[in-house]
């Protein structure tokens, strides 16, 4: 069974057609969209500051969201896609964004729509990742402009495809 608990009296809610690994862990001052899914042992802790995401988001295995106590609150868009053991803390990501495997985004980062963070690049506390780029390396910079096929092709298709992931599990 995951692990969702209240803190301080506020629970997590969720919306429609989410799934929840059975060793995921999600508590507190958490809401997510509809058509979200929280993968194994992944872990979102709204304990020390609220975290709001969308719809169509996937926070895949090993990832961990946070925030920082009366300081940074997580903010994630729709159709987000947070890789595996990625560290996602006190950010704000907009609309159709690729957290890459391994990476981390830290406190009042922002990371504008289709934009891709690389696996294993660092974006620095208050780095502000503009739109339709992707960012690699540590620190995270910006390495190039992103097309339209790396929108579509990577981007809307990873989220889609965890939505067609999840349900093999409902």
């Amino acid at each position: 069974m995951p692990v969702i608990l209240p803190v301080k009296g506020v629970s997590p809610k969720f919306g429609d057609d989410c799934y929840i690994a059975p060793n995921a862990t999600i508590v507190g001052d958490v809401e997510a969209g509809a058509q979200c899914s929280f993968w194994f042992n992944a872990v979102v802790r709204g304990d020390v500051n609220s975290i709001r995401m969308g719809n169509k988001v996937n926070v895949q295995d090993g990832a961990v969201l946070h925030a920082t106590f009366e300081r940074s609150k997580v903010i994630i868009g729709n159709n987000v896609s947070i890789g595996h053991n990625a560290l996602v803390h006190g950010c704000t990501i907009h609309d159709n964004v690729l957290i890459g495997m391994g990476s981390i985004v830290m406190d009042n980062a922002e990371i504008f729509s289709n934009t891709i963070i690389a696996a294993g690049a660092v974006v620095l506390e208050g780095t502000v990742c503009e739109s339709g780029s992707i960012y690699a390396g540590v620190p995270a910079k910006k390495i190039k402009d992103i097309s339209e096929e790396l929108i579509s092709g990577e981007i809307n298709r990873i989220a889609e495809n965890y939505v067609k992931y999840s349900s093999w599990f409902k």
